[in-house]
């Protein structure tokens, strides 16, 4: 099936903000998109639009060679597309498909999803979306992919219509471990931000006169801490010279932290956590190394 200059039909399973999103790009692009989800009334504008709602999960994924999947989890696939595995045999419908799938889950998840992809004569790669589901499609939209280059080749125009693809090689899991990675950068922003917006109110400051200032001060961070990629050669190289910012200095500042959030009556896990890295990094004997010892620390568990 094709659609506007021959464009090729895409499956799109799992309606929800993100997968609607996904749709509607692919469908202002000119491509047929077929969809399916468990609460078809989520489709609907999607349907206004000319997707064709598919009316199980074995007739969407024969529909395409490429299926898109933005469910919950990889054991949300299993859920659907198990049973279509299982029920075309020994013909099956999975054969010479194209499965990408777009949810979060661990690298390790990843891979088994490849395997079992390929028990069942389908392609796998994974994606993670970098974006929230409104920006998908515009300026600044990426993705991260990763399985079978040859495949993603295949379909990276496509794919690109969802945002820029940034495809980091053949290891199924490295998409998912890319995705997880950024994300606990994010998450734990998030939570300081948050954390830091219940100190100050909690002394009667109103928040609008906090967070403008907060968020300069991340995206201050760069200039703070220098180029990523210098950040990287000392961290790889193991250099934490100790002339600027230690560990024992910055363990100090975190302890002050912990200590305004106990007098504020605010939840204290989050700088408590902060600071036991640095404690830890003071008791192995590194407290007077820059604050990137935290590095070894953390590498080492524990």
């Amino acid at each position: 099936m094709s659609g506007e200059g021959g464009l090729s039909s895409v499956t799109v399973i799992g309606i929800g903000p993100m997968g609607r999103a996904i749709a509607a790009s692919l469908l202002g692009s000119g491509h047929p998109v077929t969809v399916w989800n468990r609460t078809a009334g989520r489709a609907d504008d999607l349907i206004a639009r000319g997707a064709t709602m598919a009316p199980t999960p074995t007739a969407a994924v024969a529909a395409s060679e490429l299926t898109i999947l933005s469910l919950t989890d990889y054991q949300a696939m299993y859920d659907i597309l198990g049973p279509v595995a299982e029920s075309s045999r020994p013909s099956g419908v999975l054969a010479g498909k194209v499965l990408v799938n777009l949810s979060s889950d661990t690298p390790d998840a990843s891979r088994d999803a490849a395997e079992w992809a390929a028990g069942h004569g389908a392609s796998f790669v994974t994606g993670g979306v970098m974006v929230p589901a409104p920006a998908v499609g515009g300026p600044g939209a990426h993705v991260f992919y990763s399985g079978p280059r040859a495949v993603f080749d295949v379909h990276e125009p496509t794919l690109r219509l969802i945002g820029e693809p940034r495809y980091l090689g053949e290891d199924p899991g490295l998409a998912q471990l890319f995705y997880q990675a950024y994300l606990d950068v994010f998450l734990t922003a998030l939570s300081s931000l948050l954390h830091a917006t219940a100190l100050v109110t909690a002394a009667g400051v109103p928040a609008a006169d906090f967070l403008p200032g907060a968020l300069n001060s991340l995206t201050d961070i760069p200039t703070m801490i220098g180029d990523g990629r210098d950040l990287a050669r000392r961290l790889e190289a193991g250099e934490h010279p100790g002339d600027l910012s230690t560990a024992r200095m910055m363990g100090a500042t975190a302890n002050h932290i912990v200590w305004t959030s106990e007098k504020a009556g605010i939840d204290t896990r989050l700088p408590k956590a902060v600071k036991a890295h640095y404690d830890r990094a003071v008791t192995a004997g590194r407290g007077t190394e820059n604050w990137t010892v935290l590095y070894e620390i953390l590498k080492a568990g524990g």
